[in-house]
Order: structure tokens, then C-alpha cells, then sequence
């Protein structure tokens, strides 16, 4: 007989072959699902697995702070088992699960991941996949591998605004895109980033009760805690987070990324930046430009990125100042405007514009998403009700391969050519150590996935 685990694992891939007795059998069965960082940003994935059976959280910090914090999330789950390493939550409830949902620091989403797709499990993992290029390439390549299902946070790519920025450009709306602008108010006043910044290197601190430093720390060199680091201030230190780009641009450069297939930049262009006091934390505001070469039929384009509240210029006939998150997407015939960090309501400008081609923007060619969660669809695609989730990794790994190409250029403060093929700063071996960082003993993976 089939085992219960043995059927969620291949019921996706199998849903070809006999889709309707498959659906009906996997229907009946939740999900077992085991929760890595169930504080803050991990809220949502517990929220979103409340109708699944939830059979481990892990986490590293439980104390009981505040509504969102690791220790009272359990507090409201007291049959739950706790973990603190990922690792050993594998070895001994590794048969009880299906699905692991990540949602840790950026820089622990690699080796948690990794951990998970071994142990052949279904993975969520937040938004940015992973801290450098050569761990995002290596996800892509376990994915591949171990065959199981996989999704990014970045809640946009399953939402209605997305997919009609994408068909008001195939259906040549908006005419050839050579330039499109992008912008976030991060690193300032916003969960992950300290405001103001600072100016000296954090001292040291006594550790609080609960919270397990080292394991924190993961794969990178020890150093001495810090209410500066932890629980939800690392998104700007580079050892940690990927600074203002790595936070939003999973989301704000999602729409062209997929609409005007974008691939690799060429080149990434400093037009301007503040540089911080420290070097080890992000500068609080910059202006790049991503150069892409003409795909196909495509044009050349290039895409702007402006962050700290760095803005591009606001459209004719706008009379107030534009959003703290936005996109602004410039065609040959038409002009696309979106508010937030996410595309939710796109429309042309002037609004009015969108009147007479009314009937071409209403149509919807685009499946749309049925649950419009990347956490859903996963569960979806589990079952074999979907083949995959929309920003799996053979779409999410580029896309989060684009932004820590930007975050090298934030990163030094200078153009950088990029290669593609090598995964190298052309004549720059100094980028090399940022695009593979070294790791800790106890925390390498993957390795052996490069071997020929």
C-alpha cells in the first residue's frame, strides 16, 4: 500500500497521468506542515497553515514579547512540539512532515532550505530566496534534484494587478518598454532596519534568556549579540539581511521581471548614493540602473531602482507627490502606473487613457491564482491540484538572482558588469567572496550539486 508520505510527495507530478483520482484521494488528507521562524514575518505562514495540520515549529528566539513573537505563537499552539535547530526538527520528525515553511533572516534561508528539499519536503521560503547568487543558484539546482514542490513569499506574483500589467503588455498596450522605474522608502522606518542608522559598530550585550545565539548566527562568523541584530533589526546589516533591495524588490520588480522577460542584467549603474558611516550596514539611500540587452523581438531596457526615498520624477498632471513604494512603467504608446510596493491596482496615466482601450484591458488571458497566497498555492500544488506554484524556484531563483546582482552594486557603491555565464563581476575577483561568502563549519550544503 502507498504510503500517506510517499502520496503527497509524488501526487503533484503524478496529477498527469490521473488527476481526478489523484485529487480526490489527496483531498481528503491535510498537509503535515513544520513552521522555521514562527515569529514576526512567520506569523503568516502559521496563519496560513491553521486548516493544514501543523506538526513542528522551530525558532531560535522564544520569548514571549509581544502577540507576534515566537514564544506567545506558541503560547496558541501548546500541542505543537518547539524546536531550535532545523536540523534536528528533521531528523526526529522528518516521517510526521510534508511541507516546510521558512521564514527566517536571509541569511539562514539557504541552509534551512537545503535541509528541507534533502529531506525531500515541499518548501515555502520567504522573500529573498537566499543571501548571495551562488546560494540562489544552488536552491534552483536542488529543487530540480529532489523534485518537490517549492514557492517564494512574494505574495504579489499570485495577485490580479500582476497579471494585467503582463497582458496589457502582451496585448501591446503599452508598445515597445525601454524604461521602467522602481522605488521603496527602505531602509527607513520600517521592521528590520534601524532609524536612524547607525554610526558605530554595535557593542556587545548580555544574552537574553530564550534566544540561542549561535544557531541564530547560522552560517556566518561569530560575533557578539546585539539588540541591533535581533529579533527583526538585521534586514540592513550586510552579514545578515540584503538591505532595502533585498526586502522589497522580490516584490516591486516582479511585474517587469515577468512581463518584459527580463533574464540578467548587463550591467548595474550607481547613478547616486549616500554611503552610511559603516561599511558592514547599507547605505541609506541609492539609485541604480539595471541595463538589459534586447531579448528577442524585445528592446533594450533598462530598469530603475531607487530606495531610501530616492524618487524618479513625478508623471505630467499629477498633483500630489507620488507613493513611498511604486512602478512606473514607460511604453512607446502608453504609460502603466502602480501604487505600492506590490502591484495591486495598476492602471495607465492619465487615467483617462484607459477609457477608450477599455475593452482590451478587461480581457484576461492569464489563469488567475485561486488562492492568491504563495503559501496556498504550494499547498495546491502538493495535491496536484495545480502543476506548480506561480513563483516556484525555476521563476523565483532568477528573479532573487536579479536583486542580489543589484545588492552587489548597493553593496560596494560601484558599477558593476555582470556575467552571467561565469556568475562573476567581470575583471572584479574582489566581488567573488560576496557572490559565494564563506560559511561556518556545520553549515555547508550543496556542494556536491556543482560537481560534474
Amino acid at each position: 500500500m502507498q504510503t500517506r508520505r510517499h502520496f503527497l510527495q509524488t501526487a503533484a507530478f503524478g496529477a498527469i497521468a490521473a488527476p481526478n483520482i489523484l485529487r480526490a484521494q489527496n483531498t481528503k488528507q491535510k498537509i503535515r506542515v513544520a513552521c522555521v521562524g514562527i515569529g514576526n514575518m512567520g506569523t503568516g505562514a502559521v496563519k496560513g497553515s491553521l486548516k493544514e495540520e501543523i506538526v513542528a515549529f522551530c525558532d531560535v528566539d522564544w520569548r514571549d514579547t509581544d502577540k507576534r513573537s515566537a514564544g506567545a505563537i506558541a503560547k496558541e499552539h501548546p500541542n505543537v512540539p518547539k524546536f531550535t535547530d532545523f536540523r534536528e526538527m528533521l531528523d526526529k520528525k522528518g516521517n510526521e512532515i510534508d511541507a516546510v515553511l521558512i521564514s527566517t533572516p536571509d541569511h539562514t534561508h539557504f541552509a534551512a532550505a537545503m535541509a528541507a528539499m534533502q529531506a525531500k519536503k515541499h518548501v515555502f521560503v520567504q522573500k529573498p530566496l537566499a543571501h548571495n547568487i551562488w546560494q540562489v543558484r544552488t536552491l534552483h539546482k536542488a529543487a530540480q534534484k529532489y523534485g518537490v514542490q517549492t514557492v517564494m513569499g512574494n505574495q504579489g506574483h499570485c495577485w490580479e494587478g500582476i497579471r494585467l500589467v503582463k497582458e496589457w503588455f502582451e496585448a501591446g498596450v503599452l508598445g515597445e518598454v525601454k524604461e521602467v522605474h522602481c522605488w521603496t522608502d527602505r531602509p527607513f522606518g520600517h521592521a528590520g532596519f534601524l532609524d536612524p542608522q547607525p554610526v558605530v559598530a554595535p557593542a556587545s550585550e548580555p544574552l537574553p534568556e530564550g534566544v540561542n545565539w549561535d544557531l541564530w548566527q547560522g552560517p556566518v562568523a561569530t560575533r557578539d549579540y546585539s539588540s541591533q541584530f535581533l529579533p527583526q533589526r538585521w534586514r540592513g546589516w550586510w552579514d545578515y539581511g540584503c538591505g532595502g533591495l533585498g526586502d522589497i524588490g522580490c516584490h516591486c520588480l516582479d511585474a517587469p521581471f515577468w512581463a518584459l522577460q527580463l533574464g540578467m542584467p548587463e550591467k548595474v549603474e550607481v547613478v547616486k548614493q549616500e554611503p552610511g558611516t559603516l561599511k558592514t550596514y547599507t547605505a541609506p539611500r541609492s539609485h541604480i540602473i539595471f541595463h538589459f540587452a534586447a531579448r528577442g523581438a524585445l528592446p533594450p531596457v533598462q530598469i530603475h531602482w531607487y530606495e531610501g526615498g530616492l524618487q524618479p520624477e513625478r508623471l505630467a498632471g499629477m498633483d500630489k507627490p507620488l507613493p513611498t513604494n511604486g512602478m512606473i512603467m514607460k511604453g512607446s504608446k502608453e504609460t502603466l502606473f502602480s501604487d505600492g510596493m506590490r502591484v495591486q491596482s495598476p492602471q495607465l496615466w492619465p487615467r483617462e487613457r484607459m477609457t477608450p482601450l477599455i475593452d482590451i484591458l478587461r480581457r484576461k488571458p492569464l489563469p488567475r491564482s485561486k488562492t492568491a497566497d504563495p503559501i496556498g498555492e504550494l499547498f495546491e500544488a502538493i495535491r496536484g491540484e495545480i502543476p506548480h506554484a506561480g513563483s516556484n524556484f525555476d521563476y523565483a531563483c532568477p528573479l532573487t538572482e536579479l536583486v542580489n546582482v543589484g545588492v552587489l552594486a548597493i553593496r560596494s557603491g560601484k558599477t558593476i558588469e555582470w556575467d552571467a555565464a561565469a556568475m562573476k563581476v567581470k575583471n572584479a575577483p574582489e566581488f567573488d567572496t560576496w557572490i559565494k561568502e564563506p560559511v561556518r563549519d556545520g553549515w555547508s550544503y550543496g556542494e556536491d550539486l556543482w560537481k560534474a
